[in-house]
This record gives C-alpha cells, sequence and structure tokens, in this order.
C-alpha cells in the first residue's frame, strides 16, 4: 500500500483542452513522487490525444476502481461509453453529460475515501447544465454534493495573490441586492479561517474591495459600502480578525497595494478576476474553498478556441495539482496542532515553582 495523496483528476469536457492540459502535466514522471493520479474519463479519448500530442511518458493504465491505482503510473477509470464521439472545439450535449458523469463518479469516491483530493479540468456551463446538473459552476455543485451543510467561498491565487469572491455566478444586475452585511461576516471569515488552515498563515491580512466606483465616494455614488460593507468589516474586526477595507478596486490594484495583503474579498467575478487573471497570466489556481474536502482546478475554460491544436500551456493544472497537495498536507498540520492544545496554566509569581491548572474542577 502507498501513503501517496491520491490526486482524482475529472476530464472536464472533452472537446476543449482538457485531455490535453491533464496529459501534458502527467507527462513528467516527477509528478509520481509526490501523488497517485487518478483521471476520470475514457481510456480511448485520453489514447487518442497522447497519439496527436507525441507524448513520450508512460500511458495511463486503465482500472475499475480507485483502490486499485497503483503509485508510479497513471490511472484512469472509464466513466462514459467507448462510442463517444470527439469533436475538438465544439460545444456538444454529449461532451457535457460525460463531464457530468465524471465529476459525478470523482465525487463519489471523494467522499468514500478512496481519493484524497480533486482536481478538475474545465466544463463547458451550457453544455453540462441538465435536469440532473442544475448549478451555475462547479462551486455551487460541490457545496451542494459534499458540502455536508458548510458554505464553499472561491479563491483564485498564485504564489503571490489572493482573491476570494463574495459573490460568484450570477448576473451583475443582481449582485447589490446578493450582498448583506450577514453574508459579508459569513465570506470574511471562510477567507480567514482558509488563510489559517489552508494557506498556513497565522495573522492573515484581509482586504475588503467596494461595490461602487471610487468605493461609493462617500455615498454619492452608492452606499453599499457605507450601509453594508463597513459594519461587516467592523464586526469581524470585533472577532479579532484583520480585516481592512472598503477599497476601490481600481485603485487597489493598480496602485499595487494588494501586495500589503494575504487576501483580498471581491464582492463580484469579474472585479475579483479580471485583475487576478491579469497579475497570475496563466498559472493561477481556482480553489474552493470552506468544504470538508479539498477541490482545485486551472483558472481557465475550455478553451475551445485552441483545442485539437495543441497549443494548451499546462502550467496552470500543474498548479493546481501541487496546490491540492499543498492545501491537503496544510490541513492536516494544522489539525495536528490544534487537536490537542496544551491546558491552560497559570503561574503565581509571588510564589516558588507554584504551577494553577486552570482546566481543573476546583
Amino acid at each position: 500500500m502507498s501513503d501517496k495523496i491520491k490526486v482524482g483528476i475529472t476530464h472536464g469536457d472533452y472537446n476543449g483542452i482538457g485531455y490535453e492540459v491533464i496529459l501534458k502535466m502527467l507527462d513528467d514522471n516527477r509528478l509520481y513522487e509526490l501523488c497517485t493520479p487518478i483521471i476520470y474519463g475514457s481510456a480511448k479519448i485520453a489514447a487518442g490525444y497522447r497519439k496527436q500530442l507525441s507524448l513520450q511518458g508512460p500511458a495511463p493504465v486503465q482500472i475499475k476502481d480507485a483502490d486499485n491505482a497503483a503509485p508510479e503510473q497513471v490511472s484512469i477509470i472509464n466513466v462514459i461509453g467507448e462510442d463517444a464521439r470527439v469533436e475538438p472545439g465544439h460545444a456538444s450535449a454529449e461532451a457535457g453529460k460525460a463531464a457530468f458523469e465524471a465529476l459525478e463518479r470523482a465525487v463519489a469516491d471523494l467522499r468514500a475515501g478512496k481519493i484524497d483530493v480533486l482536481l478538475t479540468a474545465p466544463v463547458n456551463k451550457a453544455t453540462i447544465h441538465s435536469e440532473l446538473f442544475t448549478f451555475p459552476g462547479h462551486t455551487e455543485y460541490l457545496q451542494a454534493s459534499i458540502g455536508d451543510d458548510s458554505q464553499a467561498l472561491m479563491i483564485l491565487f498564485n504564489d503571490s495573490l489572493r482573491v476570494a469572491l463574495a459573490t460568484i455566478h450570477i448576473p451583475i444586475s443582481k449582485v447589490a441586492e446578493a450582498i448583506t452585511t450577514e453574508s459579508l461576516i459569513d465570506k470574511i471569515t471562510l477567507l480567514n479561517q482558509s488563510l489559517i488552515s489552508d494557506f498556513g498563515i497565522v495573522r492573515p491580512r484581509i482586504a475588503v474591495l467596494g461595490l461602487n466606483p471610487h468605493a461609493g465616494d462617500d455615498g454619492l455614488l452608492g452606499s453599499e459600502e457605507k450601509d453594508v460593507i463597513l459594519p461587516a468589516v467592523e464586526e469581524c474586526r470585533t472577532r479579532k480578525i484583520h480585516v481592512f477595507g472598503p477599497y476601490a478596486a481600481d485603485g487597489f490594484f493598480g496602485s499595487g497595494n494588494y501586495r500589503k495583503f494575504d487576501g483580498i474579498l471581491a464582492m463580484y467575478h469579474d472585479q475579483g478576476l479580471t485583475p487576478f487573471k491579469t497579475i497570475a497570466a496563466g498559472a493561477g489556481v481556482n480553489f474552493t474553498a470552506g468544504l470538508p474536502y479539498v477541490r482545485t482546478s486551472p483558472d481557465h475554460g475550455t478553451g475551445f478556441d485552441i483545442a485539437g491544436k495543441g497549443e494548451a500551456n499546462p502550467d496552470s493544472m500543474r498548479q493546481a495539482l501541487y496546490a491540492a497537495i499543498d492545501i491537503f498536507r496544510n490541513r492536516q498540520r494544522h489539525g495536528e496542532r490544534t487537536a490537542n492544545p496544551l491546558r491552560k496554566q497559570y503561574v503565581d509569581k509571588s510564589k516558588d515553582n507554584v504551577v494553577l491548572d486552570l482546566t481543573k474542577d476546583k
């Protein structure tokens, strides 16, 4: 038996760049010193992409169950039939269904303890949507399926920047009404806890962005900063969280002020992800914080425009795999540090060598 971390990897939309970035990433034998990778997808489709890409590393070995995955090799579990039609660059309902089937099987194995962490390749939100998958994206689906009543928090990060989102996949016209003081308190608290347990930061500094241009300009351009966001920041400060803001987003990123903080809470999707992806330059990671299980993904989409051309860069996928392993280990270390805290003791300096144990009954 191997004690290496088992990484379940879903193939995403097989008409996109998912297989290309997965296989390019796994073509490096050094990865097998860190983990045991298991692809949930199609051995036939993987073989077709490998041939097209002329990869020289080890070919995936087909297995029926994640328990049978051997170290020092890539394993693959078939979750779809052999007659799947691959059309790189084209959205299809068949590919969307296959993406969902891979996700369902991997999540079941994650919950059953057959894999340790989950790494998901990109899906097409339009084609994966069905009567069974009614969610706007992976984050919402994972919260519902493995959240165990926990709230999920999307965090995009690289080596120098971590951006969390107060709202995720909703129309911009609905953002203001979705942001409440209570929800922001929850998001700030989740971000703070994740920075401590998932990223190993002892006393994280958190910045909160405003909603309106110029952070409302003292109420001239909107009142959400005064009425909703600032009360959340102030309440979290009373809870000993080192949080600051709200900041105007343009000046915050344009001035480089983001470098002074360990985490940033943006109010909506593009407010946080546009500057992040510009700064990360294709090597960022999407992490679903707040859940009992670790899930990461690359920070890009299906890449239909370059699918099948051999041009996809696997850097973000590779960083997502490394991140999943690091976060899993950080959580283990944090759990070990906090499992049996030292009993509170009080030393009476007026007496020699007297220690009072305050945890005992009098």
